[in-house]
């Protein structure tokens, strides 16, 4: 008990830097509860009342988080009249701001589209702006009640899903026929529902970053504490480590790659002119000039991020492949799944076109690609069939996990490649993106290659791993093919310092798009 007592008074000492404690509320001279220095035990059974933008989150503007709405789940052209705002918008108080904010991004807008944005794009965002302090704080609760400025559609995923906050208050935007109307409740309402949770509760505690909040004297009389957080020491704030997420990100959509910012967002804006005529040459260069010739005139147009690791083994694959005849087989090489470019890159890496198999691809996609490509229906019998006859014509590149991940990752393979051939060489694939994501669950897939070119600088890492023992085949060594799938899963993993999973594409479309991908 001693040692646990002494453990957290250490803890409370780090809170006392960034707290600003008030020991006399106005006239009704509440002093503030010293529950950060008192025994674990007593803290566990208060209920916390808790802002989540001031007290939780570091980042002190509202704007990055409207600019993924209005991109995400309204457009390009909505994003841009929310930044020709942005100036309008620093002049007015912050109930102004937010009202300003929440009709260019909802107004029009369905009410499913803004709802699939805060529940598979925000989330991401939200959990890379929490400040390391203000959640260590948070995780001292048992009972937690999350208050927010933001719509509460934007921020419920989030606090629910990540945090495990159920209750929550906050405004909802007023909708008619399924379509938002961009005016949110009144905030008397908010203040109300706040109050009457408070009243209810039996040792309540509030934090708030907002002085505001001081004149609601009835708030006030009936929590045991309320103190501050100021914007000053939240400055002084770490970020959330990624391995401290209550839950691990595996999952997102959206097409920003970055924190849209004021700045940033304009920047964006600029560059998209540019972009488009880069992505068209970039196309055109791929397609219609061989590997030899399109490979330096690509690293000049900014696609020099490619890297390979022991491609030595690619004399050997283009020799394998001269001198191959019609009864032999071509290897099959297996790929973690970044974008619909990962053959592609396979190809360049080993300076020869090998044939995708792939299991979903756009019409688009198909004519823009510079290699072969053959469609698989998912069906096992028939993609076999298909499998084993372009074997017979030569490599072959195939992605088992079925869809794209964009984090670190690895879904569960699927085995029948295990089954096709002996010759396996597994190949590990990092891509890094600095303005646009190449993959989407909900959006229009056809554009996918088409975002992934428009980034100024798109980075590709190839990393050709050794080929799978004989003693580790289904033919020569007398594996299962799940085991041999799990095995290439295992040693791709290794490789770029992922973690395997057992999720599948299912489990992704279901989470992020409410289907099956099918």
């Amino acid at each position: 008990m001693v040692a646990t007592t002494s453990y957290f008074l250490d803890i409370c000492k780090k809170f006392r830097n960034t707290i600003n404690f008030s020991h006399e509320i106005e006239s009704q001279k509440v002093h503030v509860y010293t529950c950060l220095s008192s025994r674990l035990e007593e803290l566990v059974n208060h209920t916390l009342v808790f802002n989540v933008e001031e007290t939780l989150l570091k980042s002190s503007s509202w704007f990055p988080f409207f600019m993924l709405v209005a991109f995400e789940g309204g457009g390009l052209l909505r994003a841009f009249l929310l930044l020709i705002l942005y100036p309008l918008i620093c002049l007015v108080d912050e109930e102004w701001k937010l009202n300003i904010m929440v009709f260019v991004c909802f107004v029009g807008v369905k009410r499913s589209a803004l709802k699939s944005v805060g529940r598979t794009v925000l989330p991401k965002f939200f959990l890379e702006d929490v400040g390391y302090q203000g959640f260590e704080l948070l995780t001292r609760f048992r009972k937690r009640v999350g208050v927010t400025n933001f719509p509460r559609v934007m921020v419920e995923a989030f606090l629910q899903e990540y945090l495990g906050i159920n209750t929550i208050v906050g405004r909802e935007i007023k909708v008619y026929r399924g379509y938002y109307l961009g005016l949110m409740e009144r905030k008397k309402d908010e203040i109300k529902e706040i109050t009457s949770l408070v009243c209810k509760g039996e040792n309540v505690i509030v934090i708030s970053g907002c002085e505001k909040t001081l004149k609601d004297q009835q708030l006030i009389t009936n929590c045991k504490g309320f103190y501050l957080v100021r914007k000053v020491d939240k400055e002084n704030w770490n970020y959330l480590p990624r391995d401290k997420y209550p839950k691990p990100l595996i999952f997102h959509d959206g097409r920003l790659a970055f924190f849209p910012t004021p700045m940033a967002s304009l920047t964006m804006l600029i560059w998209l002119p540019f972009g488009v005529i880069l992505c068209i040459t970039r196309i055109i260069t791929s397609i219609f000039l061989p590997f030899k010739i399109s490979l330096p005139i690509l690293a000049f147009l900014g696609t020099s991020g490619l890297t390979s690791k022991n491609c030595s083994n690619s004399q050997t694959i283009l020799n394998s492949s001269t001198n191959q005849n019609r009864n032999s087989k071509g290897k099959i090489y297996v790929c973690n799944h970044k974008t619909l470019l990962d053959p592609i890159y396979i190809s360049y890496a080993c300076k020869v076109p090998l044939t995708a198999l792939a299991y979903s691809i756009s019409k688009l996609s198909q004519v823009l690609t510079p290699i072969k490509t053959v469609i698989l229906t998912r069906d096992k019998e028939k993609d076999a069939k298909v499998m084993q006859k372009m074997l017979s014509k030569g490599s072959v590149v195939v992605c088992p996990e079925g869809t794209t991940c964009r984090e670190r990752y690895l879904l569960r393979f699927s085995p029948l490649f295990a089954e096709m051939t002996d010759d396996i060489v597994p190949v590990a694939l990092e891509v890094k993106v600095n303005m646009f994501y190449g993959t989407t669950a909900s959006g229009i897939k056809a554009l996918d290659p088409i975002f992934f070119l428009l980034n100024p600088y798109p980075y590709y890492y190839v990393n050709i791993l050794e080929n799978v023992p004989k003693s580790h085949t289904c033919g020569s060594g007398g594996w299962s093919n799940i085991d041999v799938a799990n095995y290439v899963q295992a040693e791709i993993a290794k490789s770029l310092g992922y973690t395997c999973t057992l999720l599948t594409r299912k489990d992704k479309y279901m989470m992020l798009a409410g289907n099956t991908g099918d």
